[in-house]
């Protein structure tokens, strides 16, 4: 298995694979380093050197495929989630580096900070309020426990050392309340450039007190090196590219946004926490990784670590879930197709409500058999189109708690759906029998086909001349 410990390791393999393109020197910030990035999207990672004037590079959509991080985790697709589920259920501890040994901090800004001289951060979408931080690993610790959560927020520069950043995520929201009901500053470091796997492990669903960055350990399968930040005590990963260090401001709150979503819209402008910043390290020669907002890889960076928890938490309770997938359609949050080996019936709907229950996030849950590809929008269609009546196999619930930035949700407030496309245990073997081409998924085409401009077709007519029967 070949590992990538940096980010930049990722970044070598994408290039030797022919998936990373280089854009001229001197691109602009504002929209047109993310329209080329978008350009790209999922066929390409995009690497800027020197954007606006700026010395340090930009890359973005550097996992914006699915079979990218099958490669990155060393796996095939159909192992991504096995992988995740395996390194969330056995992280391995971190290994403390001295700074001597952490490249992060070769290059150390303090005093007065200005990031938005400092640091190459886009506008991405046409209405976004502004230059936004996007791929920002945020490090924080329970002001109860000191135990450390990491999350990937928002965060828009706001002119200075000051960011205003939209809270969401669970842990960071449940230690903000407490450092505020404290009156404490809560320290924060925001790290940059992180390798892949590290990247993938942030997103992780897992209880309040574990460490994101363990489970990036177990992803690489030895234990991830991390580094004491300049001014205050969070641990962060020792070879990522920059980190900034700072603190929330206990009681402030600052306009932010609107910021292009995962859902393909605007998260609105809103009051929102304010983060100064002190301190910022980086590499003698750093690079800047942004995510394009509401892209594919923002999209397969909350998908595939959901899909690796709900699939753990489900086959506790029903083993014959075989598969889930949030596809892109969905936005990679708010549509789940599930798999099953269909045992009982009536079983499916118990299915449904369960993974309904899953994350506030899922709107919509579609079961199938085991015969029909979930990554395959088509199959799963063809599915709901043949094995599924809206009178019998129709589960449909008002008012649970849904996404906020849905944009049909009444302030969080949603519907949920479930489909049950599966068939009936007691159908005649010929009801749902499938068609198929005997021979055409082994058929070898360079042994049936011929090495010609098909425009030639008309050649083979001389040959095909028919004589009138008498």
């Amino acid at each position: 298995m070949k590992n990538f410990p940096t980010l930049r390791d990722w970044i070598d393999d994408l290039a030797e694979h022919d998936l990373l393109t280089i854009a001229k020197p001197g691109l602009s910030l504002n929209f047109e380093l993310a329209a080329l990035a978008h350009r790209l999207d999922g066929e390409k990672a995009t690497f800027f050197p020197k954007p606006s004037g700026h010395t340090i590079p930009v890359v973005s959509g550097i996992m914006s495929n699915r079979p990218w991080i099958a490669r990155a985790m060393g796996v095939d697709e159909k192992g991504i989630l096995k992988k995740y589920q395996e390194a969330v259920s056995s992280p391995l501890p971190c290994k403390v580096v001295p700074k001597s040994h952490a490249k992060v901090q070769e290059v150390v800004h303090q005093g007065p900070i200005d990031l938005a001289a400092l640091l190459p951060a886009p506008v991405h979408n046409e209405h976004d309020g502004g230059a936004y931080i996007t791929a920002g690993l945020l490090i924080s610790a329970n002001p109860k426990t000191g135990k450390q959560n990491v999350s990937i927020n928002r965060c828009q520069l706001q002119g200075g050392n000051k960011m205003g950043v939209s809270v969401s995520s669970r842990d960071t929201g449940a230690f903000l309340a407490e450092s505020e009901r404290q009156g404490k500053p809560m320290p924060i470091t925001i790290v940059i450039g992180v390798d892949v796997m590290t990247l993938l492990a942030s997103q992780a669903l897992v209880g309040q007190d574990q460490d994101e960055l363990e489970v990036a350990g177990a992803l690489h399968g030895q234990p991830l090196e991390v580094v004491k930040s300049i001014s205050n005590d969070l641990m962060i990963p020792a070879q990522a590219e920059i980190a900034i260090e700072g603190f929330f401001v206990p009681g402030v709150r600052e306009p932010e946004g609107p910021f292009g979503e995962f859902t393909q819209y605007y998260g609105p402008k809103g009051e929102r926490f304010v983060i100064e910043i002190t301190t910022v390290t980086h590499r003698k020669s750093p690079l800047f990784h942004t995510i394009i907002g509401g892209g594919t890889e923002h999209l397969m960076l909350g998908a595939v670590p959901r899909e690796a928890s709900f699939l753990t938490s489900m086959q506790r309770v029903f083993p014959n879930v075989l598969n889930v997938h949030l596809p892109k359609g969905g936005v990679g949050r708010y549509h789940l197709i599930v798999q099953i080996k269909k045992i009982y019936e009536g079983s499916a709907k118990n299915i449904i409500f369960s993974a309904l229950s899953m994350h506030h996030d899922v709107k919509l849950v579609v079961v199938v058999d085991e015969d029909i590809d979930i990554y395959n929008a088509a199959e799963v269609d063809w599915a709901i189109a043949t094995r599924f009546q809206a009178d019998k196999d129709l589960v449909l619930e008002s008012n649970c708690r849904a996404s906020k930035l849905d944009p049909t949700s009444r302030g969080g407030i949603g519907a949920k759906l479930g489909i049950d496309a599966t068939k009936p245990l007691d159908a005649k073997p010929e009801q749902f029998l499938r068609i198929k081409v005997p021979g055409a998924a082994e058929l070898n085409l360079d042994e049936v086909t011929q090495k010609i401009n098909a425009t030639r077709w008309r050649e083979s007519l001389a040959h095909t001349q028919v004589k009138p029967s008498s």
